[in-house]
């Protein structure tokens, strides 16, 4: 058990010590508040522990630098966004050159070809399209699968992430579809558009997809945003016959996954979705998104494509597949996520994990950490089957403590969470640094 009152003493002397650290940050956050709402140009900035944000003044490779001069080994990576390192050479380079081209025309760039060539031998889907974020392409993949089978539902897993796509705010109350706590302004139910499944349960999605209105199952291979969940043992050759026997599209979002290697869960675990999507790091930094489809899909998608509304047909934008985006992810993918990549960075997280499992062993802690590929993270109970156990064990007060205790001895973690990603630029000893860190931290607690 956690002494509380412990926890919130700690908790404040590291307040204390955050706020003297950086003045800087707090002088800026202060001034924010005059222009920006909550302070921050967008919300999940928020979320960072303590009591402001840090600003931060540059980042390269594994490192990052506040404007108070405080260096962290960096742990998040701008949550996956910068998975491939910070300001890689290449991507600078491929950035500077096209911006003195012209960064956006709306025509097709020979980047464009090159970048789908790239990702279909990655992930085995011959044909692609762009899109600004993976929220976006999201959003493309559901319409289409709509459109496709004619049927009104999606279905997503329980305490899935998808981005910011409306129909996927969807959690299990009981037997209910209900609003995922905290969704703001929902503009229908989501009772109407979404079916909502408990990871590696076999039989609740045959029953559910059973019922025949659902187009597509938009699911991550392994649930990585409210912990690190796994499938049993045959739960991914489960979901593919499943869908495929009710006519269901299945649509894996490589998003966070894209960890598992340089196809992602894809290639590594041999899956054979109907659609893919992929975004985040491809372009190492730059927004850009992709989704991917079979063959047979894109031939029924054909003719509506090449329609003359198509321009309105809710798929698409002025800026989506720009030529400073595809220049970037060209730079991206020709000079990182690949094998050689991940031959490093996957081993750090294994480090990482055996640390972090050592100590939570050693003070007997009923705690867990899984790893995924380059990514880990612990979590506050025994490993979770499903994400409503995952959800059940969050505690945001020691999770606070231990972000900000990292913090500021020089550790960055991902906020909201306490997932830890890895990038050829990190070292070994940056993962004992954390392994240090967490040790001193759950000593603490413990007295």
């Amino acid at each position: 058990m956690i002494d509380r009152h412990r926890l919130a003493t700690l908790r404040a002397d590291e307040e204390r010590r955050f706020v003297e650290t950086h003045p800087r940050s707090q002088a800026l956050a202060k001034e924010a508040g005059d222009s920006l709402l909550a302070g921050v140009p967008m919300p999940w900035m928020t979320r960072w522990a303590g009591s402001f944000p840090v600003f931060v003044e540059r980042a390269q490779g594994a490192r990052l630098v506040d404007v108070d001069g405080v260096e962290y080994v960096d742990l998040c990576l701008g949550d996956t966004g910068a998975m491939t390192g910070h300001a890689l050479p290449a991507v600078a380079e491929a950035v500077s050159r096209r911006a003195q081209q012209g960064i956006t025309t709306m025509l097709p760039s020979d980047d464009a070809l090159w970048v789908s060539q790239e990702l279909a031998r990655r992930f085995g889907l011959p044909q692609w399209q762009f899109a600004m974020t993976a929220t976006d392409a999201n959003r493309f993949v559901l319409r289409f699968a709509r459109h496709i089978t004619g049927r009104p539902r999606i279905a997503v897993m329980d305490w899935c992430y998808h981005g910011t796509v409306d129909e996927t705010f969807a959690t299990l109350e009981g037997d209910r579809v209900v609003p995922r706590p905290g969704l703001l302004g929902p503009p229908v139910d989501v009772a109407q558009t979404t079916a909502v499944l408990p990871f590696n349960d076999v039989g609740a999605l045959e029953r559910r997809l059973s019922q025949g209105d659902v187009a597509c199952l938009l699911m991550e291979p392994a649930l990585t945003n409210i912990g690190i969940v796994l499938p049993d043992a045959g739960y991914s050759d489960a979901v593919r016959e499943i869908t495929r026997k009710h006519g269901v599209l299945l649509v894996i979002d490589e998003t966070h996954t894209l960890c598992a290697g340089p196809g992602g869960a894809t290639a590594a675990w041999g899956l054979e979705p109907d659609l893919l999507v992929v975004g985040k790091p491809i372009a190492g930094g730059v927004p850009l998104a992709a989704y991917g489809m079979t063959t047979e899909v894109a031939d029924r998608l054909r003719e509506p494509m090449l329609g003359h509304e198509i321009d309105v047909a809710g798929v698409g934008g002025t800026l989506t597949a720009n030529a400073l985006a595809l220049a970037a992810a060209r730079a991206a993918l020709s000079t990182s996520l690949r094998e050689e990549d991940f031959a490093v960075a996957v081993p750090l997280a294994d480090r990482f994990t055996e640390g972090v499992s050592e100590v939570i062993e050693r003070h007997g802690l009923p705690w867990n950490v899984q790893r995924l590929g380059c990514r880990a993270e612990y979590w506050f109970c025994p490993p979770p089957r499903n994400g409503a156990e995952a959800a059940a064990a969050m505690d945001d007060e020691l999770e606070g403590f231990l972000h900000l205790w990292s913090l500021n001895r020089g550790v960055l973690l991902t906020p909201f969470h306490n997932m830890a990603l890895f990038s050829p630029h990190h070292t070994s000893a940056d993962v004992d640094r954390h392994t240090e860190v967490f040790g001193e931290a759950v000593r603490a607690l413990a007295g």
